[in-house]
């Protein structure tokens, strides 16, 4: 799987999911990630692996950042 880019949340403080040229979703939570990479293929994860992995390039704060 390619890095996984998650943006800074929007005005309602959702986070566009993206790998590579594909949208995943937007994301509200952890909980959401996790489901993007599980329906990517990913089958083994959960809140602990997004927060920790370096497949996923944070942008505009880290996994604990939901609000604009």
């Amino acid at each position: 799987m390619r890095t996984v880019i998650v943006f800074p949340p929007d005005e309602q403080g959702g986070r566009r999911v993206r790998s590579g040229s594909e949208i995943l979703g937007l994301a509200t939570g952890l909980r959401d990630v996790v489901e993007f990479l599980r329906r990517a293929g990913l089958d083994e994860v959960d809140e602990a692996y997004v927060r920790r992995t370096r497949l996923i390039e944070w942008r505009g704060g880290g996994p604990d950042v939901w609000e604009h």
